[in-house]
Formats: structure tokens, C-alpha cells, sequence
């Protein structure tokens, strides 16, 4: 199995874990240029979840930003990849024996939009943020089992500790999603 014609983003997201294998360092801006030369990415800051699933589609891990932290698009994409390999609580850290045996996604997130109505919402089109007091969910959009607005503001707001969802602030964001295509040997 290898990454066939895959976008940049998806490209740097596998390359950043990669090179943490062969190095225990963490992939700079200098060296990710070489990689992925797209100045989009560097032009801009967004927020953006990095996804890794095994080959039969399971998650393998999933970490990202709803908002950036990151001086740009590239370092965000980094160590949410880093992140999702190695920090991710409901796994074990991504092991290199691994890393042929999954796939990884991009998601870049458009601005948070606070919901007046869960009318607007589509669990298709829409992830949502479910927000109390400090507590906050996230559910990215086109999930694969949520099929109804009720489904996905439970899960998110489940993920969050959060048990009602009375007084709770919802957003709801967009996503770019970017998926690794994968080639056989």
C-alpha cells in the first residue's frame, strides 16, 4: 500500500508523523516548505482536524483546532497530525509498524456561526461546537452513524461532559475535508 495522488494537506499530515519516527522531531516550517511548496498554506490560518483511520475505515485517532493556534495552515496541519498519532486519549499512540495500515483525512474549518435555531443545522453539511460554561464538544460534519441533528448535538455535547442541553451556545462550521487516496502495491 502506498499514498497515491493525495492533496498537499493530506501529504504533510502523513509526512509530519512519518519523519517523527524516523527523527523524534517535530517537522519545521523550513522542512515542510520542501514537502508541501503550496503558499496557500502558509498564507493563511484556519482551524483544522487531522483524522487517522485504519484501512477497514475505523478511527484510528482524530485530533484538531476549531480555531488556529498556529501561526499557519501548514503547523496547525502538523501537529494536529502529530496529535492524532500520539496524544489522542481513546487510543494508544500510533506505533511506526502502523503507519502502512492507515489513512489520513484533512478537515479545514471554516468560522464558527452561532446557531439560533437547530432548524439550520444538517449533520451532513454542518459539524457543530456544543459549548457550556467551560465545557466544550466538537462533531465534524458527514459522520459516518449521525444521521439527525439530535444524534450529532448528543454526541458532541456527550464528548464534552455536558448532560443537557439547556443553556448550552451551538456553532456550527463547514468543512474542507481532504482524504488520503491510497494505491496497492
Amino acid at each position: 500500500m502506498k499514498s497515491g495522488n493525495s492533496h498537499p494537506y493530506v501529504e504533510l499530515a502523513r509526512r509530519a508523523v512519518k519523519y517523527y519516527f524516523q527523527t523524534k522531531k517535530i517537522l519545521n516550517p523550513g522542512e515542510a516548505v520542501t514537502i508541501c511548496p503550496n503558499p496557500e498554506m502558509w498564507n493563511k490560518r484556519r482551524g483544522c482536524f487531522v483524522s487517522i483511520k485504519n484501512l477497514d475505515g475505523s478511527l484510528r485517532g482524530c485530533i484538531g483546532t476549531i480555531r488556529p493556534v498556529r501561526e499557519d495552515l501548514s503547523s496547525e496541519i502538523v501537529y494536529n497530525a502529530l496529535a492524532a498519532a500520539f496524544e489522542d486519549p481513546r487510543f494508544m499512540p500510533l506505533r511506526e509498524e502502523e503507519l502502512e495500515k492507515v489513512k489520513f483525512s484533512v478537515d479545514v474549518l471554516s468560522e464558527l456561526d452561532i446557531v439560533d435555531s437547530t432548524e439550520k443545522l444538517d449533520p451532513k453539511i454542518y459539524g457543530v461546537v456544543v459549548e457550556k460554561g467551560f465545557r466544550k464538544g466538537v462533531l465534524l460534519p458527514n459522520l459516518d452513524g449521525v444521521n439527525t441533528v439530535a444524534e450529532q448535538l448528543e454526541i458532541a455535547a456527550r464528548k464534552a461532559g455536558i448532560l443537557s442541553l439547556d443553556g448550552c451556545v451551538i456553532y456550527k462550521f463547514t468543512v474542507d475535508r481532504y482524504e488520503e487516496v491510497i494505491e496497492d502495491k
